[in-house]
């Protein structure tokens, strides 16, 4: 099979380029360019391929191809939770009070405070009884199983248990009726393979999802059609722009733009429908997130400012508030656009915030590690509160 470096090296010389000429073109130190082509490094960033492939007019895939994600972090506490998920409910031990569906739904509702504020060791402790519960309802749980699986799949995603998380979600899918409640599904999916690095199944399963959730008429569409239609748009941009489909991107950004318009303010899903949100700051805070991909920093900064002052205007009129982890996400781009436009300071106070807020979720994130060692690596000693950050975000030192 031709590897990853193979296949860059291969590009490279059919657009005539030197080694040097594609790492000036691209942003990416000749060093790491070497190394891939060498073999002697088998992996790196999405973000690192996409530049690659900006800098070849190529899509992204074409380098990267088919990847699949192996090195998942340990899975300690998870454990619990995929042999649970993995166990025939016939060999589930019988809890002593048989489970009834009023009570099993009033557990999952109480949940929803743990995942709107990513307390991740909680959940992983309470999930491996409720999934036993939910599966010993037999036919009486299946709309109950169907938003628990959601769930557990979010959550495993956001810790990297991929193989367990596509458990979850297929199992969700298997027994799902509802066709909204379907598309939140599909929406995990596909946020589950772009963080696989599987850009070409995330746009294929994005679009045959928006197409088939676009309103007849926008003017007669719920909130729910609306929010979930400008979802899925929102997943193929991104999975679009990664792929170096940048036209795509755009038109698909569009779509999502005249949804939460139409919306008008963001807003919640009914907790059994689903945690996520949706609505213009949904669609800003994405918008950064693409302008960061394609390099431009200085739009990720302006729209940063907006979106913070947005956001506090939206809390105290609308009282809607965002994932703590969909939050986050959009600050670290900042961050991010801080470390590239060599504002470190500012960088590192916008990752110590992060870290003071989130303290579960920034380990599980390369991101983070990535915009770290940007900045320590301008640096010749390094401050305490380096150093804690990076113990934070368990980048070796």
């Amino acid at each position: 099979m031709t590897s990853a470096g193979e296949r860059i090296r291969m590009a490279r010389k059919l657009r005539g380029l030197t080694q040097t000429e594609l790492a000036e073109a691209s942003g990416v130190s000749v060093s790491v360019l070497r190394r891939l082509e060498r073999g002697e490094q088998e992996g790196a960033r999405m973000e690192t391929w996409r530049k690659f492939a900006t800098a070849l007019r190529m899509p992204t895939m074409d380098l990267v191809g088919s990847r699949s994600e192996e090195d998942e972090e340990p899975t300690e506490p998870w454990e619990g939770i995929k042999k649970t998920l993995n166990t025939p409910s016939a060999l589930l031990d019988a809890p002593d009070d048989p489970p009834t569906v009023e009570g099993v739904s009033e557990a999952l509702d109480a949940l929803t405070p743990l995942v709107v504020d990513d307390r991740y060791q909680d959940l992983a402790a309470v999930l491996p009884a409720l999934l036993r519960d939910a599966d010993v309802l037999g036919s009486e749980g299946r709309e109950l199983r169907v938003r628990l699986l959601q769930r557990v799949g979010w959550l495993l995603i956001h810790n990297r248990q991929f193989k367990a998380a596509e458990d979850a979600l297929t199992r969700s899918l298997d027994e799902v009726s509802d066709r909204l409640q379907a598309a939140v599904t599909i929406d995990y999916m596909c946020w589950l393979l772009l963080r696989q690095g599987q850009l070409a199944k995330a746009r294929e399963l994005a679009t045959q999802w928006a197409d088939d959730a676009e309103p007849v008429r926008m003017t007669r569409a719920t909130p729910a059609e609306l929010a979930l239609w400008g979802i899925m748009l929102v997943r193929l941009s991104g999975a679009a722009v990664r792929d170096n489909r940048l036209g795509e991107a755009e038109d698909a950004m569009r779509y999502a733009r005249a949804a939460a318009e139409a919306l008008g303010h963001e807003w919640r899903f009914p907790p059994q429908l689903s945690n996520s949100t949706f609505g213009p700051l949904t669609v800003m805070m994405k918008t950064a997130e693409n302008a960061g991909l394609a390099g431009q920093h200085a739009a990720v900064l302006r729209l940063g400012g907006q979106i913070a002052k947005r956001r506090k205007v939206q809390s105290s009129r609308f009282k809607v508030k965002l994932t703590s982890s969909d939050w986050n996400r959009h600050r670290l781009d900042v961050a991010n656009a801080y470390a590239q436009s060599n504002e470190y300071g500012s960088c590192m106070e916008e990752l110590c915030n992060i870290s003071q807020r989130a303290p579960e979720w920034l380990p599980n994130q390369q991101y983070a590690r990535d915009i770290l060692e940007r900045v320590i690596a301008e640096r010749r000693t390094l401050t305490l509160e380096m150093r804690d950050l990076a113990s934070a975000v368990r980048l070796p030192l």
